[in-house]
C-alpha cells in the first residue's frame, strides 16, 4: 500500500474510472515497466537487474522509466491501492463506527483486485521482506497511508485528523494489516487476500483477545 495512483483507478469512487486515451496509455506503460521489472527480478535477482535492462524490456527509454518510477525500489513499493482503499471506506454507511467501516471497506477494496494483480502483490511483498533497502524505503509509504487513513477517519467522525485518537486508530489499522499481509505474501497457503485482511481487522475490532 502506497500513495501513487494509477490512472485507471478513481480517487473518489470505489468503482473503476473511465480514463482518457492518454491516461490509458500512461497506465499501460507504467504497468509494463513494473511487470517486466518483477519478471527480471525473479529471473536474475534484484541487485543484478539494472534500470537499463528494465527499460529495454519494457521498450521505453531510461528517462521515461524515471518519469514513472523515481528509483528501482519504487518498482516494488509503488502501487495504486491507497486511493481504492480510501474510496471504499468513504463509501461505507455513515452510521458505522470508524473501525467497522474500515474493515468493510478494506475487504471490499481487496475483493476488487484481479487475481493476476493479487499474485503481483504477493511477489512484491516477498521482495519487500527480503531486500533491506526496499524494506527501509517502504516506511515512507506506510506513513503516507497512515495520513490518508487518518483523513478518512476524521471525515467520518468530525474530529481533527491530527488528533492522537484519530492517528492512533489509523496506525493501529496499519499495524494489524502489515503482519497479516507479510505472512500472506511469504506463505504458500491458499487463503485469499480479502480473508486475510478481514481476519486481521476483525481481531483489532474485537479488542485483540489474546
Amino acid at each position: 500500500m502506497s500513495s501513487p495512483q494509477r490512472a485507471d483507478r478513481a480517487a473518489d469512487s470505489p468503482e473503476r474510472a473511465v480514463p482518457s486515451l492518454r491516461e490509458r496509455k500512461k497506465a499501460k506503460t507504467r504497468r509494463a515497466i513494473q511487470e517486466h521489472a518483477l519478471r527480471l527480478f525473479a529471473e536474475q535477482g534484484y541487485e543484478a537487474t539494472t534500470v537499463e535492462q528494465i527499460a529495454e524490456a519494457a521498450e521505453v527509454s531510461p528517462s521515461t522509466f524515471f518519469r514513472y518510477f523515481p528509483s528501482k525500489e519504487d518498482l516494488i513499493i509503488q502501487d495504486d491501492y491507497d486511493p481504492l482503499l480510501m474510496a471504499a471506506v468513504r463509501a461505507q454507511p455513515p452510521e458505522l463506527p470508524p473501525l467497522a467501516a474500515i474493515r468493510r471497506g478494506v475487504r471490499a477494496a481487496f475483493a476488487q483486485v484481479p487475481e493476476a494483480e493479487v499474485e503481483e502483490v504477493r511477489v512484491r511483498i516477498g521482495l519487500m521482506m527480503s531486500i533491506p533497502a526496499v524494506r527501509a524505503r517502504s516506511l515512507d509509504n506506510l506513513l503516507t497511508t497512515v495520513d490518508l487513513l487518518a483523513q478518512v477517519i476524521a471525515e467520518r467522525t468530525g474530529r481533527d485528523r491530527t488528533s492522537p485518537a484519530v492517528r492512533t486508530l489509523a496506525g493501529a489499522v496499519l499495524g494489524a494489516l502489515l503482519p497479516a499481509l507479510y505472512s500472506w505474501g511469504t506463505a504458500d497457503g491458499p487463503r485469499s487476500l480479502p480473508d486475510v485482511v478481514d481476519e486481521a481487522l476483525a481481531l483489532l475490532e474485537s479488542g485483540l483477545p489474546v
